[in-house]
């Protein structure tokens, strides 16, 4: 059942599958995070169900302990996972040795053990892979989505649109449009 606390899924992919994972697992949401980048939300959001089938797991243990030219082989394969799969393959193997030394291999520490929101923000800034745009995004989605507002939330959530504001395939739709409209209106202005 769909609940603040448990959405079911989010819908940033256009698989039910990969939505559902995104929604379940805390490991998919921030590989799906760090693939985000210089490909479509879909694809980026995508890959971790695709990782878990060629790797039979997302465990961030298993992830970290994982050969480099072996996890590099799987993000090449065809399909590549990323248009940049061996930087991504390197980015998804730090960020699960990250979360192995810090939080013994569970993602969800980090925003359950968080002090408060400025601490959950400065714990997913130090996580490798994700910059300020994109722990804004995942602030937004742990508070609007799953529940997740600790203290001091509403100070550190962003204002702006994030992915944390789509619940359905057409916010998704009016998500990206708005987000290419905002970058080609940054291009004219710089």
């Amino acid at each position: 059942m769909d609940t603040p606390a448990n959405p079911g899924r989010l819908f940033f992919t256009g698989d039910e599958e990969a939505d559902k994972l995104l929604a379940s697992d805390p490991m998919a949401l921030l590989i799906g995070f760090v693939l985000d980048q210089q490909v479509s939300v879909q694809k980026a959001f995508g890959g971790p169900l695709e990782l878990r089938k060629r790797l039979g797991t997302l465990d961030a243990a298993r992830i970290a302990a994982t050969d480099p030219n072996v996890l590099d082989e799987i993000f090449r394969r065809r399909p590549a996972l990323h248009r940049f799969p061996g930087n991504m393959a390197r980015r998804t193997q730090e960020l699960s040795a990250a979360i192995v030394e810090r939080y013994g291999g569970d993602p969800k520490r980090i925003w359950t053990e968080a002090g408060d929101a400025t601490d959950l923000r400065q714990r997913l800034l130090d996580l490798p892979g994700i910059g300020e745009m994109k722990a804004a995004a995942l602030l937004a989605i742990l508070g609007r989505r799953f529940a997740v507002k600790p203290a001091g939330w509403e100070a550190v959530a962003p204002a702006h649109p994030t992915l944390g504001d789509v619940d359905s395939p057409e916010a998704l739709a009016d998500y990206q449009t708005a987000k290419r409209a905002r970058k080609a209106e940054m291009r004219l202005k710089g």
